[in-house]
């Protein structure tokens, strides 16, 4: 049996990925900032990081924070890994990270290069937005009664749970380096899915697409941050909302 690392075990990407690699027989620790017994701040790194890698054959680096930090945290994730002889690393990345130049893409971006200069067995896959992170910004801009959009930008929202398959592959097998980009299984304009969200939810909002300036903005407007060639998601977003509806109705009447 081996033994996988999950750091960010506890998030929307990392739970499925735990619960995935259990079911399959593999000795999981999760580690995330309130995860026992391996509760770490990858950013702090320390003690109780070198324990949560003793003994650890694959990590699958999960943890991530929009709001900065990713670069030190796998500065001490790698250092720790190193020290305890793991023999894999694998790494979520985003789409477009070397074509957009956005401070958060920029920061993954990084992460990568040190994962691949990490003298670790890497691999790193890249997948698009997934569908949870179009739900979270939807909610927060219906709240709104004119919901702003950025004009001209499509996106490519792809699954979390086959994201989470796919990188339980990965860390089943040897290292593979960059593996091919996953999408989502359609390229759809914001206006688009934000309608199909309002409906989902009753809401009725007007929307109004916003031109906005900058370099990133062109970026995402030339669809940097998708993968048309590499659409292998399957379920839709529409697909996904009518899920969550399912969910709920099943809570409400447990």
């Amino acid at each position: 049996m081996t033994t996988t690392l999950v750091t960010g075990g506890t998030g929307a990407l990392g739970r499925p990925v735990t619960e995935r690699l259990r079911a399959q027989g593999h000795d999981v620790r999760v580690l995330s900032r309130r995860a026992v017994p391996y509760s770490v701040d990858l950013r702090q790194g320390g003690g109780a990081l070198d324990a949560a890698v003793t003994g650890v054959d694959t990590v699958v680096h999960c943890a991530t924070s929009p709001r900065g930090g990713d670069e030190q945290a796998a500065r001490n994730l790698i250092t720790a890994a190193r020290r305890a002889g793991v023999g894999h690393l694998v790494y979520i990345s985003i789409v477009g990270v070397d074509r957009v130049p956005f401070g958060y893409y920029r920061s993954k971006l990084a992460v990568e290069r040190l994962v691949e200069d990490s003298g670790i067995g890497w691999t790193v896959l890249r997948a698009t937005q997934f569908h949870d992170l179009l739900l979270t910004v939807f909610q927060g801009m219906s709240r709104l009664p004119v919901v702003p959009l950025p004009a001209r930008v499509k996106d490519q929202p792809v699954e979390v749970t086959e994201v989470a398959d796919r990188l339980c592959e990965l860390a089943r097998e040897a290292p593979a380096g960059r593996v091919a980009d996953m999408g989502g299984p359609e390229i759809r304009t914001m206006d688009s899915l934000l309608r199909s969200y309002l409906q989902a939810t009753g809401r009725r909002r007007a929307v109004v697409k916003v031109p906005l300036r900058g370099a990133a903005y062109r970026a995402f407007r030339a669809g940097g941050h998708l993968a048309p060639d590499h659409a292998v998601g399957t379920r839709t977003f529409e697909e996904f909302l009518a899920r969550r509806r399912e969910a709920a109705a099943a809570r409400a009447h447990g």
